[in-house]
């Protein structure tokens, strides 16, 4: 213990966050701008630390940097023991979000920016006006990962295929409609299944280039098939696609809602909707601020 306590009064605390950085990055400029330094300044810090651990800790790569396996085994430990300690120092204090400058990473779908970030923005400004917000790309495949290394603070999902490693809240649930321009001819009322097969359709395709989801799935069951003619990936080309041509779309019925450029009506064949969900890591279930923030946004879709 005397030995471990003399190594750790040796050793800058700002080191190991640095660290922890570094091996999440592999990049020593990436790592600067996460922690608002200089690159020169995260280079002292990373030769100090080598010569701390007499490890190279990363090395040269072709892309970016490798750890050692130095590194490598000190990866796990050091994020725990920084969670830990990030959690003793800020369990008793409170959160203040009218003085808080605390920057909030957010991964959401553009479907996700609209139904729920949007709604909660203007709130989020008002409570919180220091505070800054950051809407990033969501991936899937990547949520819990990005989420345990502090890259995300929040990820929106449907709750169907969300990770189950994280803490998850539903917000909502979704049903989808059919949707088209204010004036389009076979959208006056409701359509006959036929008539809904004939129209061309657009889609939503969010791995790219797909003709074929749930709608079709349905349509299946019943002996039909749709005619879709166009495949996006983003939820946004699609309303704008709809208002301006003679499309049509599934579309979840809280992204057309109040639209005047559109009409919405139900679809002719019953489509299973589903659930929305807020979800989150263990490393922030119990910060007074991310709980303010997380109260926030369900309280405000």
């Amino acid at each position: 213990m005397t030995n471990f306590a003399a190594s750790l009064r040796r050793l800058d605390l700002n080191l190991l966050l640095t660290l922890d950085v570094l091996l999440s990055e592999h990049n020593v400029t990436r790592a600067a701008e996460r922690l608002h330094l200089s690159q020169p300044s995260v280079s002292v810090h990373l030769a100090r630390l080598r010569d701390h651990f007499g490890d190279p800790l990363l090395l040269p790569g072709p892309r970016g940097m490798r750890p050692t396996a130095r590194a490598e085994a000190l990866r796990e430990p050091l994020r725990e023991a920084l969670a830990a300690l990030a959690q003793a120092v800020s369990a008793d204090t409170p959160f203040d979000p009218a003085t808080s400058t605390r920057t909030w990473r957010v991964a959401a779908t553009d479907y996700g920016e609209s139904t729920i970030v949007l709604p909660a923005l203007q709130g989020l400004r008002k409570a919180a006006p220091g505070a800054r917000l950051a809407v990033v790309e969501m991936v899937p495949t990547r949520i819990a990962r990005q989420a345990e290394r502090a890259e995300l603070d929040l990820a929106f999902h449907t709750t169907d295929g969300s990770p189950p490693a994280l803490h998850r809240r539903a917000l909502f649930t979704e049903r989808y409609v059919l949707a088209g321009r204010a004036g389009h001819p076979r959208l006056k009322r409701r359509p006959t299944l036929a008539q809904f097969c004939a129209l061309e359709h657009v889609m939503v395709s969010p791995d790219g280039g797909g003709f074929h989801g749930v709608t079709d799935e349905a349509l299946a069951r019943a002996g039909m098939q749709r005619r879709v003619v166009l495949s996006v990936p983003h939820f946004l080309f699609v309303t704008a696609a709809l208002a301006s041509t003679d499309l049509v779309a599934m579309l979840p019925e809280r992204l057309v809602r109040g639209a005047p450029a559109l009409r919405a009506v139900a679809p002719p064949v019953e489509v299973p909707g589903y659930e929305m969900s807020m979800l989150w890591p263990e490393r922030v279930h119990r910060d007074p601020a991310h709980r303010w923030l997380r109260e926030h946004i369900a309280t405000s879709v």
